[in-house]
């Protein structure tokens, strides 16, 4: 945008384009002299030149180098910004004024930003159409009546309160709601371009980084599956990589082969990938176990290291108590004989460990020699059995942060104490220091996120694998319904918080729903237990199709082919609510109005009959009925949903998780769709109408086979 100049009149300027332009510091001269044009443009140094402010705005968003995602990550979000654009001039119409404060209230329910999970253009255009009504919009903003607008109105003025209240000062008039220009002086033909430079600064740093030379690593055991605790690791990674133009390096931290393999490893790359992390390469912490044992070799030469048998129990309650091991002044000679039976897994090596000299009188515990070294005969899934020994994780993680060359190692609150041994191991080793730097774990309510409780439910078959929709782990929640996108706005809307919070899943599944709904497909499904049968005796006595819209405001979702006939499966729920002479809604067909009402013995209802009502008015009906033809080209299904596995909001290190399973946490339904859904493929998403949202898990293979369809949560239920 350089050269260029911003023309509007005084009488009225375009605040959404102001506002987008102070966002995304783009440099541009404002003109906004009585001469100016009267519509808004763009004047460019080479003469050309862009006339109307959406079309401006549209503009700024497309160039707006500070903000790669301002006019959207994709043709799709770019269109839904688009008609958020087209939009906010509602908001000038002061009879629709508060209508489109609860459309976009509602939408906000569960969203952070207007379209995906950044600030866009989307959010400028609808934040500046309120802000420029003044005292009208400030009076609602005080009340309580849209608190998800007013929320979403505020963050954003937190966020860039320096940059925005000046622009409101200086374009809005206090109280009047009118726009008004600048002051007439030099000093504000480049004020927009100042103040955002003033304010480009991200809420969340890394100490001391350097654009262009930041190297993270993301650095799993691989000894389960990538659950949702880890990808806020992998996530918050990838967020630091892209700001400071740096590198993201996958490292498996294998030294531990009791409890690893190579199917987590494996799974664990897909899941890395799933989550769209672009990273530098994938090393193993086993690449470095020569040069961790030469390490151990030179720390034990020097004096600040030794080997110790002291049996394990012993050792624990020495550490406890502050009590120097027996075997601390051992001398290098005793050491290094040790270590000789510790790389041979002799008898002798196998009672044996190697500790770091520290100081065992420490107040934290974490610095009372640790543990460097420990003696395993298991064969390791990589390496086979070349190795007899193990060095600890405390020990190999700043190593090989090190000597990877890693700037800063992200990790979660729960390491705090156990910081200062990592600085004093690279100490000892003479090596480079690494900055360290910590986010809360992520802790949700009913979850077990400790890999050895996850493999407990595998191992007694309570669920079906580490892919089991109510797992946490990543293949479990797509499984269940989680789009990605959700999950990665929902960790990056926490940032890097060291604040530990138990969290409800409310507001995942939420984000979630606020991606599908606006294009999922709409389908419909009838419970096939004591489903009932209407008959519409005015109704076609040949059956004949007509094409309808699967989603009525998303063209993209296609077609289906609904079947209309004189007979028709309803509900038995919505037929034990309908009276004799009831006109009720049949969707995407019209009214009928029922005439007689079979029962059973029992009282239930077996059969109705009536007659179509195609004229009479939808919004005078209580009874808005879901049906579905009476051929034989419905499909079967298997609506299945989820509860907690666990029946305590948090388990606590010491509890026994089998004194807290959830027993019955799977419900299936069986139900009648419509033929449509033949064409469904394993993980589409779909709106069952008034019932919700569901993943497919098994499509349709043949007629006698269920297409077994997951219940995905909305945020209204927690679960």
């Amino acid at each position: 945008m350089d050269g260029m100049k911003f023309c509007f009149s005084p009488e009225s300027p375009p605040l959404s384009v102001i506002v987008a332009l102070s966002l995304s510091a783009s440099p541009v001269t404002i003109d906004s002299t009585a001469a100016a044009t009267t519509v808004p443009s763009f004047v460019f140094s080479d003469g050309r030149k862009l006339s109307g402010t959406t079309v401006l705005l549209r503009y700024v968003g497309r160039s707006a180098n500070t903000l790669p995602d301002f006019y959207g990550h994709d043709a799709f979000a770019s269109s839904q910004i688009d008609e958020w654009v087209d939009y906010a001039s509602v908001f000038s119409s002061g009879s629709e004024f508060e209508n489109a404060c609860g459309r976009v209230d509602k939408y906000l329910e569960g969203s952070t930003f207007l379209v995906g999970n950044s600030l866009t253009i989307a959010d400028a255009a609808i934040w500046s159409a309120l802000a420029g009504t003044g005292q009208r919009w400030e009076s609602l903003r005080k009340s309580k009546k849209y608190q998800s607008l007013v929320r979403w109105f505020n963050s954003i003025l937190d966020e860039y309160s320096e940059l925005l209240n000046k622009v409101l000062s200086t374009y809005v008039k206090k109280g009047s709601g009118k726009p008004v220009a600048p002051p007439k002086s030099k000093d504000n033909q480049q004020a927009t371009k100042a103040d955002a430079q003033d304010k480009g600064k991200s809420e969340v740093d890394l100490p001391e980084a350097e654009i262009g030379k930041v190297r993270l690593r993301f650095a799993p055991e691989p000894s389960g599956y990538l659950h949702i605790g880890h990808a806020k690791a992998a996530l918050l990674n990838k967020y630091f990589a892209e700001r400071y133009q740096g590198e993201v390096i996958v490292r498996f931290d294998d030294t531990n082969p009791a409890k690893e393999s190579n199917e987590f490893v494996d799974n664990l790359v897909k899941d890395i990938g799933t989550l769209g992390i672009k990273y530098e390469k994938v090393t193993y912490t086993s690449d470095y176990f020569p040069e961790l044992m030469q390490m151990a070799e030179k720390l034990m030469r020097e004096g600040k290291a030794y080997v110790d048998d002291t049996p394990r129990e012993q050792m624990q309650k020495e550490r406890m108590d502050g009590i120097d091991s027996k075997c601390r002044n051992h001398g290098v000679d005793e050491n290094l004989k040790l270590w000789q039976e510790m790389i041979a897994g002799s008898e002798r090596g196998l009672q044996c460990c190697v500790r770091g000299k520290f100081n065992m009188q420490d107040p934290n515990k974490a610095m009372r020699d640790p543990v460097y070294y420990r003696c395993n005969p298991m064969s390791h899934h990589r390496i086979g059995d070349k190795y007899k020994i193990y060095p600890t994780y405390d020990t190999a993680c700043p190593f090989v942060d090190s000597l990877e060359g890693i700037t800063h190692a992200l990790r979660s609150s729960e390491y705090h104490d156990r910081n200062a041994q990592y600085f004093k191991v690279l100490e000892d080793m003479g090596m480079r220091q690494v900055q360290l730097y910590e986010f809360s774990r992520l802790n949700l309510v009913f979850t077990l996120l400790s890999k050895r409780k996850l493999l407990w439910f595998v191992q007694t078959g309570l669920v079906d694998g580490w892919d089991d929709p109510r797992f946490p782990t990543v293949q479990g929640i797509v499984r269940r319904g989680l789009k990605i996108e959700a999950l990665i706005q929902f960790i990056l809307e926490q940032g890097a918080s060291k604040n530990l919070n138990l969290m409800e899943w409310d507001k995942l599944w939420s984000i979630n729903k606020r991606i599908i709904d606006p294009v999922c497909p709409r389908h419909t499904a009838v419970i096939a237990e004591r489903r009932v049968l209407f008959t519409l005796t005015d109704g076609p006595d040949e059956p004949f199709v007509r094409l309808i819209p699967k989603h009525k405001k998303f063209e993209g979702a296609g077609e289906k082919a609904t079947t209309f006939t004189k007979s028709i499966w309803i509900e038995e729920a919505d037929a034990s609510a309908i009276s004799v002479d009831e006109e009720v809604t049949l969707m995407d067909w019209g009214n009928a109005i029922v005439k007689q009402i079979t029962k059973d013995e029992e009282g239930r209802v077996t059969a109705l009959s009536g007659v179509l009502n195609l004229q009479g008015s939808v919004k005078t009906t209580k009874l808005k009925l879901t049906w579905l033809p009476d051929t034989n080209e419905l499909v079967n299904l298997t609506l299945t949903e989820f509860d907690y596995l666990i029946t305590k909001k948090k388990l606590e290190d010491d509890d026994e998780v089998a004194d807290f399973v959830n027993t019955n946490t799977k419900k299936e339904t069986l139900a009648l769709g419509d033929s449509n859904m033949r064409n469904l493929k394993c993980g589409d998403v779909i709106q069952l109408e008034r019932k919700g949202y569901f993943r497919c898990d098994v499509p349709f293979v043949k007629s006698s086979k269920s297409i077994v369809l997951f219940s995905i949560p909305d945020g209204r239920a927690l679960k």
